[in-house]
């Protein structure tokens, strides 16, 4: 372990002038899910692609239907079915003076028509009053002739969805940079896009260490406790947009995790170890990858370092393997292990998809405590806590042992406390790093 100590800005930024934004592929839409676009997707399709109705009711001409009331409809003789899916009114029919067309929602404006009157606003060609609905066409074919009723005018485009009103040719749908969610799946998929080229997902193999751990619905015996870093972190990765692979937990023997390890290489753009990086004797993590890459891999590995926060002081990075595959090596509390995952896994993971932002926001709020919150000098502390947006506020939660995890599943917020505060008084403005 090197005898600096780093501050966390500088171990950040050591972490991230590593990563680099994995290589472009190009993906089919369902695969592309979650992944960042590489570059600009520019429209060649128009959306709509023709005027279509937006209503079932019938297509007319607004002259016709000038003045329509119940008590004095405007009468029109039907000539035809337009239904969604078809190119129009069969044998090229246009719709003339005193004529409709029964239309439904979708299908495209025949020719001669102007707007489109909603069934509502008819007698649905049956003769009656309004109609409250518009019959099949299965159950009644005589609906698609015969007369309509129509009580009410309509000015020109009325309930017409105008061929390009979404997007027209040339526009630009999507920029380089953006994430590729359900909505942006939707626009491609409209546009006619069936690949897009992306930065695919990283692949974050997460694995804790400990002959302690055992896994949830496992019957505990004496000195043991349940993992619960590997589930938190590897929940943490998905949350940052990685696909993320967990390993159980391995037990205190160096060779053992150093095999695992290498195993998980073939699957992994980054590995993630929580616990065995400080000063035990059976801290294992440091054991085994203190010296890899040293004499085989030139460039590739570990050092561990202590960092001048708290919590989260013994941190671990580098590269393993043939690829060099970043590894972050987490301490093994469960807060510390979290936070140092917010710290520095999260932006790497981002880094890795080639996104802009690399962070969690941060605003400034006004600590709402009982009394003082005490920090050691010289470290950057993070403390718990919940932020009232409204209020402006922040109010710990919890107390400052990185052991507490029922407080952190009640925090969305980290209190910051510079090197420099050792003590902050309740009505102190401070940092606060947004977690939701």
């Amino acid at each position: 372990m090197s005898s600096t100590i780093w501050s966390v800005d500088e171990h950040l930024d050591d972490i991230l002038a590593t990563v680099r934004p994995l290589e472009p592929i190009e993906l089919q839409l369902p695969d592309a899910q979650g992944c960042v676009l590489v570059k600009d997707v520019v429209v060649e399709v128009a959306l709509p692609p023709f005027d279509n109705s937006s209503m079932d009711g019938y297509a007319v001409r607004i002259a016709d239907v000038e003045g329509a009331s119940e008590e004095f409809p405007a009468v029109l003789t039907v000539i035809g079915d337009v239904a969604a899916g078809s190119a129009g009114l069969a044998d090229g029919q246009v719709v003339g003076p005193g004529q409709a067309a029964r239309i439904m929602t979708g299908a495209p404006l025949p020719a001669g028509a102007e707007a489109v009157v909603p069934v509502e606003w008819t007698d649905g060609g049956t003769g009656d009053g309004p109609a409250a609905t518009m019959r099949a066409h299965s159950d009644a074919p005589e609906g698609a002739t015969g007369e309509v009723r129509v009580h009410r005018s309509v000015e020109a485009g009325a309930h017409v969805r105008e061929r390009g009103s979404d997007v027209k040719p040339g526009d630009l749908a999507l920029r380089a940079g953006s994430i590729v969610g359900p909505p942006q799946i939707g626009l491609l998929a409209a546009i006619g896009c069936a690949t897009v080229v992306v930065r695919p997902r990283p692949r974050v193999v997460v694995l804790s260490t400990g002959s302690e751990l055992v896994q949830p619905g496992e019957e505990l015996t004496g000195g043991q406790i349940y993992d619960s870093n590997s589930f938190a972190l590897t929940a943490a990765a998905r949350d940052a947009g990685a696909i993320a692979y967990r390993v159980g937990a391995v037990t205190d023997d160096a060779e053992t995790l150093r095999a695992t390890i290498e195993d998980q290489l073939i699957r992994a753009d980054v590995i993630v170890t929580t616990g065995g990086v400080s000063v035990g004797a059976y801290d294992v993590v440091k054991e085994a990858l203190s010296s890899v890459g040293d004499e085989d891999e030139p460039g590739s590995g570990i050092d561990f370092r202590k960092l001048a926060m708290q919590p989260g002081k013994p941190q671990g990075f580098g590269s393993i393997g043939p690829d060099h595959t970043p590894l972050l090596a987490l301490p093994g509390n469960p807060v510390s292990s979290y936070v140092s995952f917010e710290l520095f896994v999260r932006p790497a993971i981002r880094a890795l998809m080639g996104l802009p932002d690399l962070h969690r926001p941060t605003v400034r709020a006004v600590l709402s405590a009982d009394k003082a919150l005490t920090s050691p000098a010289g470290r950057r502390q993070f403390l718990r806590g919940t932020y009232d947006e409204e209020a402006g506020t922040v109010t710990p939660v919890g107390g400052s042992g990185s052991h507490l995890i029922a407080a952190l599943a009640q925090a969305d917020a980290l209190i910051v406390l510079p090197e420099d505060t050792t003590s902050a008084e309740p009505g102190t403005e401070t940092d606060v790093i947004l977690l939701r």
